[in-house]
């Protein structure tokens, strides 16, 4: 058995998840549309020229949970899924995540984006385990605020060692970790086997020195 890591955003699915949750808020007049699409544009701009600001866009994109009971989240995530997940499913990704699981891989998503937008998306991919930036919650509701360290850059590298840790994995387990973004090289260059999926330029350009596979799932 081996150790599959998966990024989801733009590797296990063909968009962003994050930013479509915002584009899908933006689209039902459920926050300030002019304002809060401006922000998010800018920032998955930030996100994939690697200069993202990430608690500053926590705290854009955690605030409207704030705002709706967990009821009222529900609903509109499977609407959300409809609407904006369905449409960038991939088939690759899907057989690729059968493969190993058929090999008896242990698999595992782990994604700088929060629970509450991939969880129901790792479920649809038959993928139980997630490791995910934690929004905090009080008495069922969200605060707006983070809980521990966000799945993002080094921070993925950080949560994975703590949860092998907690998991009682050794280190010598064999992992695979298969990413689009330069944003996680950190754990790229941790695992034993890197592969590059669908890579923006930096990643590509690292890809190809290193002598990593490159892979694409939308052709």
């Amino acid at each position: 058995m081996a150790l599959a890591l998966f990024d989801l955003d733009n590797t296990l699915i063909g968009g962003d998840s994050d930013h479509s949750w915002g584009a899908f808020l933006v689209a039902h007049g459920l926050v300030d549309g002019d304002r809060y699409q401006a922000l998010n544009d800018q920032f998955y701009q930030d996100y994939l020229a690697g200069t993202l600001d990430i608690l500053a866009y926590l705290e854009l994109a955690l605030t409207p949970l704030t705002e709706h009971s967990p009821e009222r989240l529900a609903a509109l995530h499977q609407q959300f899924m409809v609407e904006m997940i369905e449409p960038l499913l991939l088939p690759k990704a899907e057989a690729l995540i059968d493969q190993h699981r058929r090999a008896g891989d242990r698999l595992l998503v782990i994604t700088a984006t929060n629970r509450f937008v991939t969880e129901p998306i790792c479920r649809r991919l038959g993928i139980d385990e997630l490791l995910a930036t934690e929004p905090e919650q009080i008495d069922g509701r969200y605060t707006g605020r983070v809980s521990g360290v966000p799945t993002f850059q080094h921070g993925k590298v950080t949560r994975f060692n703590d949860w092998r840790s907690e998991q009682g994995i050794d280190s010598s387990e064999a992992t695979v970790f298969y990413s689009d973004s330069i944003n996680d090289l950190p754990l790229l260059e941790l695992v034993d086997r890197a592969v590059a999926v669908d890579p923006d330029d930096k990643l590509r350009a690292e890809a190809e020195q290193r002598g990593w596979p490159i892979l694409s799932l939308r052709d």
